[in-house]
C-alpha cells in the first residue's frame, strides 16, 4: 500500500480568487494530511488591483505585492502555491501554460480540482480557467501526451462559488462545512490589503451558505456534533461513483 500524500490541487485564475471561494477548503485538507497545492495562472495585476493603480504603484511593484499578499495566505492555510504569470485582462492561454499544468496534475495525481465555474460574464479570465483546467484533465489522462510522468486518474473536479452566482448558472450541488477552519480563512482574506472591499462579503456569503448546508442535512448540527455556522458550495461536474448513493 502507497504511502504517497493524497493531493488536492487549486487553479486560481488570479492571486486572490483561491481565498475567497476556497480558503475553507484548503484549510479543512492541510489539516486531514492532504498537500494542497495552488496554482495561480496570474496575480491579478491589472484587473483586481485598481487601489494599488491608484496609488501610482508600477505593474511590477503591483505583481511583487499580490505575490507576497497571496503567499502569506497560502501560509496561513496550510497550502503550497505556485506563480505562473501568464496574464491578467487577459489571461493568456498558451501551449507552454498547458504543457505545465498538464505535467503539474500527472506529477501530483491530484484527487481532487478545485477551479472557477465555467461561465462568468463579468470575468473572462474566469471562464478561461474553468475551460483551461478541464482540458487540461483530460490531455492528463492521454497515455499520448509526452511527459515524464504517469497518466492522471480521474479526479472530481469542482467549481467553486463565483462572485455572482446568478448570473454565471452557478448551481451549487455539493456544500462544505468550514466552520471549524473558517477564523483562518479570514486571516488569509485580511492579507489581501488591495481588496479590502471583499472581506465581508465573503464572511457573510458564508455564513449563508452555512445555513443552506444544515437545511440539506436537515440540521444545523454536523456530523461530528458541532453547530453548521459557515460553509463553501461547490458545483461537480462529473458523476459520482460508489455502491450506495450518498
Amino acid at each position: 500500500m502507497s504511502n504517497k500524500q493524497k493531493t488536492i490541487t487549486v487553479v486560481s485564475a488570479h492571486s486572490a480568487d483561491f481565498i475567497w471561494r476556497s480558503g475553507g477548503a484548503i484549510a479543512l485538507y492541510h489539516d486531514l494530511g492532504y498537500q494542497v497545492r495552488v496554482i495561480c495562472l496570474s496575480f491579478g495585476e491589472r484587473g483586481e488591483s485598481a487601489r494599488l493603480w491608484k496609488d501610482g504603484k508600477t505593474l511590477e511593484e503591483i505583481k511583487a505585492k499580490r505575490r507576497a499578499e497571496s503567499e502569506e495566505a497560502a501560509k496561513i492555510l496550510g497550502a503550497e502555491i505556485r506563480f505562473l504569470d501568464a496574464g491578467d485582462y487577459p489571461l493568456q492561454i498558451t501551449k507552454e501554460l498547458q504543457d505545465i499544468v498538464v505535467n503539474e496534475f500527472r506529477e501530483h495525481q491530484p484527487e481532487i480540482i478545485l477551479t472557477h465555474s465555467l461561465e462568468d460574464p463579468y470575468n473572462f479570465d474566469h471562464k478561461r480557467t474553468a475551460e483551461f483546467v478541464l482540458e487540461c484533465r483530460v490531455l492528463a489522462q492521454a497515455e499520448g501526451y509526452p511527459s515524464e510522468h504517469g497518466i492522471l486518474g480521474a479526479p472530481q473536479v469542482f467549481s467553486f462559488e463565483p462572485h455572482q452566482p446568478e448570473q454565471c448558472d452557478f448551481k451549487p450541488n455539493a456544500f462544505l462545512d468550514i466552520t471549524s477552519v473558517f477564523d483562518r480563512k479570514r486571516r488569509a482574506m485580511e492579507c489581501m490589503n488591495a481588496q479590502e472591499h471583499l472581506w465581508e462579503y465573503y464572511s457573510e456569503l458564508a455564513k449563508r451558505r452555512g445555513m443552506q448546508a444544515g437545511r440539506n442535512i436537515g440540521s444545523a448540527i454536523n456530523l461530528s456534533g458541532s453547530k453548521i455556522t459557515y460553509a463553501e458550495a461547490y458545483q461537480r461536474h462529473f458523476p459520482t461513483v460508489g455502491g450506495t448513493l450518498v
